[in-house]
């Protein structure tokens, strides 16, 4: 059995794949009429809407056969989603890949398998639309057409989902996808007892940015700010625009520490951008830091209370200095 090749953008795939909210979402009819259609169309006894997680493969939809989550090296659809178009499989006891899969020489017996990887807009592929059956069989240039078409059907759902968790503006998280991503990543960093944190920023006097030089101007400014934040975060961190003048960053494996340099590094990039933009007005900002130990899987909500609250105490001890 060959273990399957990893994304080159895995980090930002597995981040989209979690912003989506998709791995906890309960059963959703857009998906599962397809995956019904499938199995009718191709006359197969399972087919499956996946998606690829950092360690295990799960079925967002499945008609017919179905399963718990699959360990990632040993899932026929973690090929898939590095494959260049549909992977075929038309005899498993065949392929060097995975005649000896557990999930080949044991229950569910599987002897063939089809799949097509599913890609939102900005390129990442989550998972696959695919097909299992117990005997071999073959599959024409027509039938790859027609799963083509399919899980096209699939990835439309899936960018009206993305849509409804990606702010327009700054192309962050925006709230509902920030609350959607943050408890996995907080899972994963409980699970391996190592420490996060979450930064909670709000902008200073935007509203007279706004009032001076206009809205457009105004949105330029939370785009500038969305990018220098995006750029002075590490991959595997979670940044998203909560709404207004207000954004957030979840920091995974970081200690007060490693999240007082981020702050740091964040202020003296905010600087430079000003310096170098020389737009008439300053970006500048308050935030507010919350530290989770080892093992602490919190309560998002709770979280940016907290962040809020720290963020507003520090705006005014700001502004008693300046005054």
């Amino acid at each position: 059995m060959l273990a399957p090749q990893m994304p080159a953008n895995e980090a930002q795939r597995i981040h989209v794949l979690h912003s989506l909210g998709l791995l906890d979402a309960l059963p959703d009819e857009r998906f599962d009429r397809v995956t019904r259609l499938a199995k009718r169309l191709f006359d197969v006894p399972v087919a499956k809407i996946t998606l690829v997680d950092t360690d295990a493969v799960f079925a967002l939809s499945c008609a017919g056969q179905a399963s718990g989550p699959v360990p990632r090296d040993k899932a026929f659809c973690a090929h898939a989603i590095v494959s260049d178009g549909v992977l075929l499989v038309p005899e498993t006891h065949a392929d060097p890949r995975f005649h000896d899969n557990p999930y080949v020489v044991s229950a569910p017996y599987i002897r063939f398998y089809a799949g097509c990887p599913l890609g939102v807009p900005g390129g990442e592929r989550l998972g696959s639309l695919c097909l299992i059956d117990f005997v071999p069989r073959q599959f024409s240039g027509e039938d790859v057409s027609l799963l083509r078409d399919l899980a096209g059907m699939v990835e439309q759902e899936m960018a009206a989902v993305q849509m409804a968790t990606i702010d327009d503006l700054t192309a962050l998280v925006n709230r509902r996808g920030f609350e959607a991503a943050a408890p996995q990543a907080l899972q994963l960093c409980a699970r391996m007892d190592k420490p996060a944190s979450l930064l909670f920023f709000d902008l200073n006097r935007f509203k007279q940015i706004n009032d001076t030089f206009g809205h457009a101007e105004g949105d330029r400014a939370l785009k500038v700010f969305a990018e220098t934040l995006r750029k002075v975060l590490r991959s595997s961190d979670l940044p998203g625009r909560l709404g207004g003048d207000e954004f957030v960053a979840l920091l995974i494996d970081s200690g007060r520490d490693d999240t007082c340099l981020v702050v740091d590094r964040l202020r003296t990039a905010i600087n430079e951008r000003n310096e170098a933009d020389r737009r008439g007005y300053d970006i500048c900002f308050s935030v507010g830091q919350v530290e989770l130990p080892p093992g602490d899987d919190a309560d998002i909500a709770a979280l940016l209370a907290q962040g809020d609250a720290d963020m507003y105490k520090n705006k005014q001890a700001m502004k008693r200095e300046t005054t």
